[in-house]
């Protein structure tokens, strides 16, 4: 199982950088960067809140589930 975090696209869509991004939602760069390349382990609702207010999104546009051998 996989959860692929698709921050890179909906950065990209909306023209903003990261650290713009994260002054935005309130959690370091470097944490975008862990969330970014699939290193985090859990994500808080408040946080996952924050993102979807940020972008204007829904959670869904943000995390994707793949099959393992995917």
């Amino acid at each position: 199982m996989a959860i692929i975090v698709d921050l890179d696209v909906q950065l990209a869509k909306r023209g903003m950088s990261v650290g713009e991004f994260a002054a935005a939602v309130g959690i370091t760069p470097a944490n975008i960067a862990v969330l970014k390349n699939g290193r985090a382990k859990a994500v808080r609702f408040t946080t996952l809140d924050a993102i979807c207010r940020t972008l204007e999104c829904q959670p869904g546009d943000v995390l994707r589930w793949v099959p393992d051998g995917s």
